[in-house]
């Protein structure tokens, strides 16, 4: 009858001190990698506030296109937020016409804020585009608009929505804030 037991290798007991020593310094390593970038978040939630813009921008345009309806995009830079409405009238009533509000006043965009808006038109805080989605420069008005921007800024970083007139074309610029070392 054969034993049932084998002689112990040293080679399958189990790790060396050198084999665990690598291991520890490749998990530090990668570790002092991932740090920084968890503590980048806030310049994240700030590019998110920037691409909700684009997006609510490129979605007003192509609605007003689709329904064959104006819409505008309210900006208020005091509150922080703006408004998405329809465009029934000459004049714009955010709590009759809201389609939408978006607010950047709490921590999902993290300290993002807008600071200047500038777009054609009396009110200049106003983008809107008419039933062809074309951006104009006022409710119900033919005259196209000329280019206009929004200024996003957060985590040492500004970026400026650029919306050209005739087209409605979005480009985004970014600048960081705070120098380089």
């Amino acid at each position: 009858m054969r034993n049932a037991r084998r002689p112990c290798n040293a080679k399958t007991r189990g790790y060396t001190l050198i084999e665990v020593l690598i291991v520890v310094v490749v998990l530090g390593i990668a570790a002092s990698l991932v740090t920084p970038s968890m503590g980048g978040s806030g310049s994240l939630r700030v590019q998110a506030a920037v691409r909700t813009i684009v997006a609510d921008i490129t979605f007003a345009q192509s609605d007003s296109l689709a329904f064959q309806a104006g819409r505008a995009l309210i900006f208020n830079p005091d509150e922080n937020e703006y408004t998405m409405v329809e465009v029934r009238s000459s004049t714009l009533d955010p709590e009759v016409d809201r389609v939408q509000l978006t607010s950047f006043n709490h921590g999902k965009f993290g300290d993002a804020r807008i600071t200047r808006v500038a777009f054609s038109g009396d009110a200049g805080n106003l983008l809107i585009f008419d039933e062809m989605g074309a951006p104009v420069t006022a409710p119900l008005g033919s005259t196209p608009a000329s280019n206009g921007f929004v200024e996003v800024e957060g985590s040492g970083q500004r970026f400026t929505l650029t919306v050209e007139g005739f087209t409605g074309r979005v480009s985004v610029a970014r600048e960081d804030l705070t120098p380089a070392p």
